[in-house]
C-alpha cells in the first residue's frame, strides 16, 4: 500500500489517548484533523482517515471517548446506538475541543506535515469541528451535518478562519429551521461556505449506514477537496 496507518499517542494534562494516523504516499501534505461520529474511531472513520491520505493529507484522527470507553468501535445497530448516545451525553464538548487542540498539535509536529492544519467533522464531530474553529486552534474547519451548530452560533464571531459546512435535505436529525438560521448567521461571512443537499439524510457519508447516499457524499467530498486546496 501506498500509505501507511498506524496508532499514535496523544498526550494531555490528565493522560493520554489513542489517535489513528493515516500518512499519504511519501509520508507529506497539509494536516488533517478528523473528528469522529459518535460510534468510535471505527471502521467507517479509518477508511474516511485513508481516504484522505490518498488525497494527499497527513491525517489524524483522535480517540473522543477515551475517558469513558478507550478505542470503542461501535456499529449501528439498536444497542450501539443507545450506547453512543450515552457516551455522547456523557462527553464536555469543550474538554473535547481541548483534546481535539493537543491532536492538533501533534499533528503539526509531526515530520511532513505543512504549516496549516484544518479539521473535518461528522455529526458530533462536525459539531466539534465548529468549536474548535470557534477556539482558533485550527487554519479551517469542515463541518458535515454538525447537529447543534444552530445552538451554538453565539460562537460565530470567534470564527475567524475559512469554514465550509455539509447538510441533508432530508435530515430527521437536523430540521429545515435549524440549517436556515445557521444559513442566515452565516450568509454575510465570505469565510464560510454552506452546501445542502436535497437528497441526503443525516449521516449520507457513511458507507457503513442505510443511509449513505453516493452522489451527495460524492459532492461533499469534492467541495471539500477544492475547499482544502484552497485554504490550506
Amino acid at each position: 500500500m501506498d500509505r501507511q496507518t498506524r496508532w499514535i499517542d496523544v498526550k494531555v494534562a490528565d493522560g493520554s489517548f489513542g489517535a489513528y494516523l493515516a500518512l499519504p504516499r511519501g509520508g507529506r501534505g497539509p494536516g488533517i484533523v478528523l473528528i469522529e461520529e459518535i460510534f468510535g474511531v471505527n471502521a467507517h472513520i479509518r477508511s474516511v482517515c485513508e481516504q484522505y491520505a490518498a488525497d494527499g493529507y497527513v491525517v489524524l484522527a483522535p480517540d473522543i471517548f477515551w475517558r469513558q470507553a478507550p478505542r470503542i468501535e461501535l456499529s449501528y445497530d439498536e444497542a450501539d446506538w443507545k450506547r453512543a448516545a450515552a457516551l455522547k451525553q456523557a462527553t464536555d464538548p469543550q474538554q473535547a475541543v481541548a483534546d481535539i487542540a493537543a491532536t492538533v498539535e501533534v499533528l503539526r509536529g509531526l515530520d511532513g506535515v505543512g504549516p496549516k492544519v484544518a479539521s473535518i467533522g461528522y455529526c458530533f464531530g462536525g459539531l466539534l469541528s465548529y468549536l474548535t474553529a470557534a477556539a482558533g486552534k485550527v487554519d479551517a474547519a469542515v463541518a458535515y451535518y454538525g447537529g447543534g451548530i444552530q445552538n451554538q452560533l453565539d460562537q460565530a464571531d470567534k470564527i475567524g478562519v475559512p469554514l465550509l459546512m455539509h447538510f441533508g435535505g432530508r435530515d430527521n436529525h437536523i430540521p429545515a429551521s435549524a440549517v436556515k438560521q445557521i444559513a442566515q448567521r452565516f450568509e454575510d461571512r465570505e469565510n464560510a461556505e454552506l452546501h445542502i443537499y436535497p437528497d441526503a439524510e443525516h449521516g449520507f457519508n457513511c458507507s457503513h449506514r442505510p443511509m449513505y447516499h453516493q452522489r451527495s457524499a460524492a459532492e461533499a467530498h469534492g467541495h471539500t477537496l477544492l475547499f482544502l486546496s484552497e485554504v490550506l
